[in-house]
C-alpha cells in the first residue's frame, strides 16, 4: 500500500455511511465504514464482493438459520437476511468491538421482510478462553486471532482481548444452523477441528474462506464427515467437486447436494 493511500485511509477511519444491497437482496440497508475498506464506501454495491453475494444466492434458502462467523461489517449477514426472509434467523459472530457497534446499527435498520440479525460479540476458535485479537492496520476485514492473518493486514494497529467459544459450544444456546459461513483469516483448521457436533450431527452447508496453506487439511476434515467441496466462484454441479478446498469453499453434505446443485 502506498504512503498516500495509508494517509487517505487514516483520514477517513471514522467515516460511516448508509448504503443498500443490490435489488436481488431487497435493497436492504447496511451501515458501512472505512473500517471495511474505502471500496465499500464508494463502489457500486453490486460490485463490492460478487463472490460473497453469489455464495449467499447459492446456499441460503427461505426460513434458514444462518451463523455468520467473522461477520465483519455484515455483508453476508444482511444478504442472508434478505434470502432467509422474515421466518429465518441470522446470528452474526464478530469480536471486534468497533465492528460490533456498526453491526448493531445495521441490525436495527432491517425491515420486517428480512430475517432478524442477532449480534454475538465473541470469537469462534478451537477452544474456550481469552485470546488476543489483532486489529489490522489496513481494513478491519483482515483482523485475525493473534498468530494468524495474512500479508494484507499492513501490520497490527492494536491487540484486543476477546472471549472465544468453540462452534460446538454455541449449539448449547442457539438453534442449530442450516448454513454456516466462516471467515477467520487462517484459523479455519483450528475452528473446524473443534466442530465435531456441527460436522457429524447438525451437518449444515458451509461457506468457508480457506487460506491456501490450509486447503488440503480443511478438505480432509470436511470430506471425512461426508462433505463434498465446491468452488464458490462456479456453479454447484455433480462432477465439479474439488479435491483441495479452494479460497472460497462451499461444502455440502452429500445427502443434501440435490437441494443445492444447479442442473
Amino acid at each position: 500500500m502506498s504512503r498516500m493511500r495509508r494517509l487517505v485511509e487514516r483520514s477517513f477511519r471514522d467515516v460511516s455511511r448508509l448504503r443498500h444491497l443490490p435489488p436481488e437482496f431487497g435493497n436492504l440497508p447496511i451501515r458501512v465504514s472505512t473500517a471495511g475498506g474505502l471500496g465499500i464506501l464508494f463502489r457500486p454495491m453490486d460490485s463490492v464482493d460478487r463472490d460473497l453475494f453469489s455464495t449467499v444466492e447459492a446456499i441460503v434458502r427461505p426460513k434458514d438459520i444462518v451463523w455468520d462467523i467473522g461477520a465483519n461489517i455484515g455483508l453476508f449477514s444482511v444478504a442472508a437476511a434478505a434470502r432467509a426472509g422474515s421466518e429465518g434467523q441470522i446470528y452474526s459472530f464478530e469480536p471486534d468491538t468497533s465492528l460490533v457497534a456498526l453491526l448493531r446499527r445495521t441490525a436495527a435498520l432491517q425491515p420486517k421482510k428480512a430475517a432478524v440479525i442477532r449480534i454475538i460479540p465473541c470469537g469462534i476458535a478451537g477452544g474456550t478462553g481469552i485470546r488476543s485479537f489483532a486489529i489490522a492496520e489496513r481494513a478491519r476485514a483482515s483482523n485475525s486471532l493473534a498468530g494468524y492473518g495474512n500479508s494484507q493486514t499492513g501490520g497490527t494497529r492494536e491487540l484486543q482481548s476477546i472471549v472465544c467459544l468453540t462452534i460446538d459450544e454455541c449449539l448449547n444456546s442457539l438453534p442449530a444452523p442450516d448454513v454456516v459461513k466462516i471467515d477467520v483469516e487462517g484459523a479455519e483448521v483450528e475452528l473446524l477441528q473443534a466442530a465435531k457436533r456441527i460436522l457429524t450431527e447438525t451437518k449444515p452447508v458451509i461457506a468457508c474462506e480457506v487460506s491456501p496453506k490450509n486447503g488440503d487439511e480443511v478438505a480432509n476434515l470436511l470430506r471425512a464427515n461426508g462433505y463434498l467441496l465446491f468452488d464458490a466462484s462456479k456453479p454447484v454441479t455433480v462432477g465439479a467437486e474439488q479435491q483441495s478446498a479452494p479460497w472460497n469453499t462451499i461444502a455440502i453434505p452429500a445427502q443434501k447436494l440435490q437441494r443445492y446443485q444447479k442442473h
